[in-house]
Formats: C-alpha cells, sequence, structure tokens
C-alpha cells in the first residue's frame, strides 16, 4: 500500500451512493425494479406480493433508506408522522412506556413513524399543539389529560385536524377519544371497602381542572351516598404531587385523628405512597383501614399485605388509539371513533 494512501478509508454500504443518503433510486437500481413499485413496496401497498414488498423493505433496512419527509410532504401532503403529545406525570408507574408501546403496535406494518413532542407543565396546553399545526409537522395528533372544556380540542376541530385524545370533554361537539371509565373504578372501589366493613373513605384525586379528575369525585361521591359512608377528598395534594409529598400528607390526616379507614387510590404511585404514610403511621394495612387501587403495572401483585387493584389497560389504551388515529386520518366520522374502557371488576 501506497504511503499517500489512506489507511482507514471508510467502507461504503452496498449500493449506496457516495453522497451517504440512499434514495429510491438507489433501491430501484439493486433490485431492478421501478422506483413507483419500490415506493408502493415500502408503503405495504396491498396490491404488491408480500415477497416483494418484504425484498424491498428487507434492502432498504439495510441500507439505511429514511424518506425525505420534507419532499414526501410537499408531494402527498402527508408526512407520515404521527404526533404525541406527551404530558409526564408520576401517578402511572411506566404510563409513557405503556402508552408508546401500544401506539408503536398499532402503526406496526404501517408507513407512520411516532414522534414524540414533550408537553412541559410550565408552558400552555396549547404550544405543542400549535407548533404541530403551524409547521404541518404530522398527520395526526394524540394527547392526554383533557378538560371539560378543553382549548386543545377546539383548536383541533376548528382545524379539521386529526387527533384522538386519552379522555373525554364536556364540549358539545363529537370528537374522538379512548377513556377509561373512571366514575366506575370509584364507584366499584367504594362498594368493595364498604363490603370489607369500612365506614370512612378518603381519595387522593386529580386536578379539579381535568376531566378525570371529576368522574373520580363523581363515582366516589355516588357509592358514598348509596352505601351510607362518609367520605373526604384530600384536599393539601393532588396526583400530580410527589409520592413523599402525598406520603406526608396521609401521615398527617392520620395524626388529626378521626382518620379513614379506608382508602381509593387512582394510580400506582399514589396507592405505594399512601400505603407508606399509613405503615409510617404505626397503622397496618388491612387491621387499620383497607385500600383499593387502580393497578397499570402489576406491581401489587408483589405488594404484601396485599391489596385490591382494578386494572387499567395503557398499553391497550394506546393501541385504541393509534387504530381510531388511522381510520380518522383516512376521514371516517368522529362518531365511531369513540372508545369507553369499562374496568373489569374482580370477584
Amino acid at each position: 500500500m501506497s504511503e499517500t494512501e489512506p489507511r482507514d478509508k471508510p467502507r461504503r454500504k452496498r449500493g449506496v451512493p457516495s453522497s451517504g443518503k440512499p434514495t429510491l433510486r438507489t433501491i430501484a437500481e439493486m433490485t431492478g425494479l421501478a422506483i413507483t413499485t419500490i415506493s408502493r413496496a415500502l408503503n405495504n401497498a396491498p396490491e404488491l406480493a408480500q415477497e416483494t414488498r418484504e425484498r424491498v423493505q428487507k434492502i432498504a433496512a439495510e441500507i439505511g433508506y429514511v424518506p425525505d419527509r420534507t419532499a414526501l410532504r410537499l408531494k402527498t401532503g402527508r408526512t407520515h408522522v404521527i404526533s404525541l403529545i406527551l404530558d409526564p406525570h408520576d401517578e402511572i408507574l411506566n404510563f409513557s412506556q405503556s402508552l408508546v408501546g401500544g401506539l408503536s403496535a398499532a402503526l406496526r406494518g404501517t408507513p407512520y413513524h411516532l414522534v414524540i413532542t414533550p408537553s412541559f407543565h410550565q408552558a400552555s396546553p396549547l404550544d405543542p399543539i400549535t407548533y404541530v399545526l403551524r409547521n404541518k409537522m404530522a398527520d395526526g395528533i394524540i394527547f392526554s389529560r383533557t378538560e371539560p372544556n378543553d382549548a386543545r380540542v377546539k383548536l383541533l376541530i376548528e382545524n379539521d385536524f386529526p387527533f384522538v385524545c386519552h379522555g373525554r370533554t364536556e364540549l358539545p361537539t363529537p370528537h374522538a377519544y379512548v377513556d377509561y371509565d373512571n366514575f366506575t373504578f370509584a364507584y366499584e372501589a367504594v362498594k368493595r371497602l364498604h363490603a370489607k366493613g369500612r365506614k370512612h373513605v378518603s381519595m387522593v384525586t386529580a386536578n379539579p381542572r381535568f376531566m378525570f379528575g371529576k368522574h373520580l369525585r363523581d363515582g366516589l361521591m355516588q357509592a358514598a351516598r348509596e352505601t351510607g359512608m362518609s367520605y373526604e377528598l384530600e384536599t393539601g395534594v393532588t396526583l400530580d404531587d410527589t409520592a413523599e409529598d402525598i406520603r406526608l400528607a396521609t401521615m398527617r390526616r392520620i395524626a388529626q385523628g378521626k382518620a379513614p379507614d379506608a382508602y381509593v387510590c387512582p394510580g400506582d404511585a399514589v396507592a405505594l405512597a399512601v400505603i407508606a404514610g399509613i405503615v409510617d403511621s404505626g397503622r397496618q394495612v388491612g387491621r387499620d383501614a383497607d385500600i383499593v387501587t387502580k393497578q397499570m403495572s402489576g406491581i401489587f401483585s408483589l405488594v404484601r399485605p396485599k391489596v385490591d387493584v382494578i386494572t387499567e389497560d395503557i398499553a391497550l389504551a394506546g393501541l385504541q388509539m393509534g387504530e381510531l388515529l388511522l381510520k380518522r386520518i383516512k376521514g371516517e366520522p368522529v362518531g365511531a371513533l369513540q372508545i369507553l374502557q369499562v374496568p373489569a371488576i374482580p370477584f
């Protein structure tokens, strides 16, 4: 080898042009197929043979082909992007992971890609929505934690932009959603606690502005009226507070005397915090108080003493929202794109 010849000459992937960015033409030259056929194969066109689609997609993956989103948008008006507006919160363990897993399953085998857009507590909830709309960053939007008169829902309806939200609203215009029946969860939780002989129930609930918080409160109060149980809603903390804040609030309430002997917990993290507060106050779960919690993570199969759980499947919600959004993008009416998940109550 000559001394002037570079010793570590980079090796290019098979068939990739010197520019380093493979294109549809690159794949066409490698397969002998027309560019239009390549494009249809990458989009899983059903009229093409499965063998052809798999061959093209395999080569595209091998050479690192990535569609030019800007060119695609100019040509078709589509980005093939779904934007998940993610509002991190702690009351549900593994919420983000489960939701993304479900959405990814819904988009598998489609040309759509999931892009996560964060929503920060200090900023307006409208900011990520307007960013996506203004810059045409996606073909559809998914978001959670709806409010009764949700400004995000109104803005998207006004712009006729496809979306599915995790939660309902009180707006008169119908829209696509997947929601968990939190009214029934809280109602059945109180009934189960009453069946154990408990008399006074407490619940840490959501910030009053959220729709699911209203459903939780309404369900608890309805069951309390029917059973004759007294109830209280913890006002010092909400589900948005830290587990440590909730633990300390539970201890403060117990120290005041005439403490609740029953707790409804709308999430895994809040239940663990309440349990810690009860134990750290010298009381015992199952003897001095009972708990019914909503479970999403499966963690309570490992908690002793055991507590009653009612499950919410966040991964299923993600899958359903993804499927509904794809239908909405295709133009299906929103009236057929609404799912209310009914809790499975164990006996």
